[in-house]
């Protein structure tokens, strides 16, 4: 990407947030002068001064509309904020439902009692005439008027509490979609990457083979296993991990011990020793994960985690606990050893996160850094 477009992204965002700043501006302000206008009513009354009657005007004014939007901002932008956002998360709908009515109620019985404490401690005020001033308006606000007003209070917080919550579910569905494009686009380029540098498959797999079958007839079975090993890897990047959104947990699990196998290759067994604990086969038939996730961690561990000539440690874990996928690796911390700049600059964590940011939106935690002399990695996804 580009600095021009990096600039034009960011004006881009800017912009948006201004416009979406002024709906909501001129949203609250048109709802500010319609909560008054809905709740004032006119009357006539008769007034009788020394006999004589004379018609009077009147209006009865709500003078806490001010109050009322408050408590209204607090129940739109709490459910839009987070209170939906939790919701949404809890697996029983009964309770979600539950929690956001209780919400809504407890808002209306502060406004509720609020206002009414206000009214019945002030002094309900009349502006009377005076002799030969007939027609004049008369403006009047009492507790009566308030408990005629509560149904259309209740219409009111309704409408805006079913107001935030279309916002809420709009708005988390554009962005998913949004999300599903970048996450869509990001595979397309990767895809075109890997086709651009990618030489003829089949004249690969069959120099693999041929080497493999030498490698068999000379009698080195190292070589044969480790060349069988990374037709076996090289098959599953090409085939099966690019063509699918989810793969089946146990594969990424081979794809990983044959990662392991052919890595240590090039060390000595005194230099490092790897330990990869997982569930059984049958424990994980079900679970699907997204390719590929899992790759980078352990590249990592190799790559800044194991020097030659020095005792090495990898140990890494994938667990399975309440529908939650649970991986964790750390390895011996060599940072303290000074290392060329080309190993120092590793593979990149951001783009291990952005892709589950992308992948895993709102349903994964990744820790890593040092611990203890030891770097750690440990990532919990929500399979639900």
């Amino acid at each position: 990407m580009t600095a021009y477009s990096i600039f034009a992204s960011m004006r881009g965002k800017k912009a948006r947030l201004s416009i979406e700043i002024i709906i909501h501006a001129l949203f609250w302000l048109g709802a500010y002068y319609v909560l008054k206008a809905l709740t004032v009513s006119s009357f006539q009354m008769v007034v009788v001064n020394n006999g004589a009657r004379m018609a009077m005007n009147g209006q009865t004014l709500f003078p806490y509309a001010g109050i009322q939007l408050i408590c209204l901002l607090l129940l739109f932008y709490s459910n839009i904020g987070w209170l939906l956002k939790k919701t949404i998360r809890i697996k029983s709908t009964l309770i979600g439902v539950t929690v956001v009515t209780a919400w809504l109620m407890l808002l209306f019985t502060v406004n509720y009692e609020i206002v009414r404490l206000l009214v019945s401690s002030s002094a309900t005020k009349h502006r009377l005439p005076l002799p030969g001033m007939a027609n004049q308006p008369i403006t009047s606000f009492s507790p009566g008027d308030w408990l005629r007003l509560q149904p259309l209070t209740v219409i009111i917080f309704l409408s805006v509490f079913g107001i935030s919550v279309a916002y809420f579910f709009i708005r988390e569905w554009i962005r998913n979609d949004l999300r599903r494009s970048q996450v869509e686009a990001s595979q397309l380029s990767t895809e075109i990457r890997f086709l651009r540098s990618q030489i003829n498959p089949h004249f690969l797999f069959n120099t693999l083979n041929n080497l493999f079958s030498m490698a068999q007839k000379k009698g080195n079975d190292e070589l044969a296993d480790g060349i069988s090993k990374l037709s076996g890897m090289m098959r599953y990047m090409m085939d099966e991990s690019s063509s699918t959104d989810t793969v089946a947990l146990q594969k990424e699990i081979e794809y990983l011990e044959d990662c392991i196998a052919l890595s240590k290759l090039r060390y000595a067994d005194s230099e490092v020793s790897v330990s990869f604990r997982h569930p059984p086969q049958a424990e994980i038939a079900k679970v699907q994960v997204a390719p590929m996730l899992f790759i980078s961690f352990l590249e990592n561990a190799f790559k800044h985690g194991v020097l030659i000539g020095h005792n090495s440690h990898i140990i890494m874990s994938i667990t399975i606990d309440s529908k939650k996928l649970i991986f964790a690796c750390e390895n011996t911390d060599h940072s303290a050893v000074r290392r060329p700049v080309e190993e120092r600059a590793g593979i990149g964590l951001e783009n291990i996160r952005r892709r589950l940011q992308l992948l895993y939106a709102g349903r994964h935690q990744l820790r890593t850094g040092p611990e203890d002399g030891k770097y750690c990695v440990n990532l919990q996804i929500d399979l639900a």
